[in-house]
């Protein structure tokens, strides 16, 4: 087995593995609030995080002369 199918097949069965103990914690633990709260607090930050990292390369990003608009006074 090639060392990318051995590193493949890792993933897949730690997402699934993590997948379960995501659910257990939300539903059947005493830590449900906590798990909650959590996980929208990342979804929020990793959505906010994308859209400063969109602002922060357009603010830094030179326009190359083919990007500029020109208009056509004819």
């Amino acid at each position: 087995m090639s060392r990318r199918k051995a590193q493949g097949i890792m993933i897949f069965v730690l997402a699934i593995s993590a997948f379960f103990v995501y659910s257990y914690l939300l539903m059947l633990s005493e830590w449900s609030p906590i798990v909650l709260q959590l996980s929208i607090l990342m979804i929020v930050g990793g959505i906010l995080g994308v859209i400063s990292w969109i602002g922060y390369m357009m603010a830094t990003t030179k326009s190359s002369p083919s990007s500029i608009i020109q208009d056509d006074d004819n």
